[in-house]
């Protein structure tokens, strides 16, 4: 299937399959980190044109950004590749399954509201002596 594919079917039916989900978002974030490191490696080079024969701090933090949006770039597209492989390492194993099973909860795993009070407890801002 191919992505624009994956991406109708995802949006057709969002609850359908959470790995087509995750499929899609890493994948979408894997087209803006590509876009950030075109960006920054246009920069890099406008930058060293300008340079004399010594790169600046700068240009040289410039050079930083192009690594780290490389590192981004690499990251997500690992995780694509994972999440596209049915064998890759991690999948089969006990902790996976029990992965799996928490994936299929809908609410939070912990309560997110405060447990009501009991009719005995004290009222905020009341001392219990009278």
């Amino acid at each position: 299937m191919r992505v624009d594919q994956l991406k109708a079917a995802v949006a057709a039916a969002p609850n359908a399959n959470p790995n087509a989900i995750d499929v899609v978002k890493w994948y979408g974030l894997l087209l803006d980190s590509q876009a950030a490191l075109e960006r920054t490696e246009d920069d890099l080079v406008s930058a060293l044109e300008n340079q004399p024969s010594e790169v600046d701090d700068p240009t040289m933090g410039l050079a930083h950004r192009v690594n780290a949006a490389v590192t981004a770039r690499d990251g997500r597209a690992m995780v694509v590749r994972w999440l596209l492989d049915p064998n890759a390492a991690g999948k089969q194993d006990a902790s996976a399954r029990q992965l799996a099973r928490f994936r299929g909860r809908q609410g939070p795993a912990v309560p997110t509201s405060a447990p009501p009070q009991p009719a005995t407890a004290p009222q905020p801002g009341r001392s219990l002596a009278r």
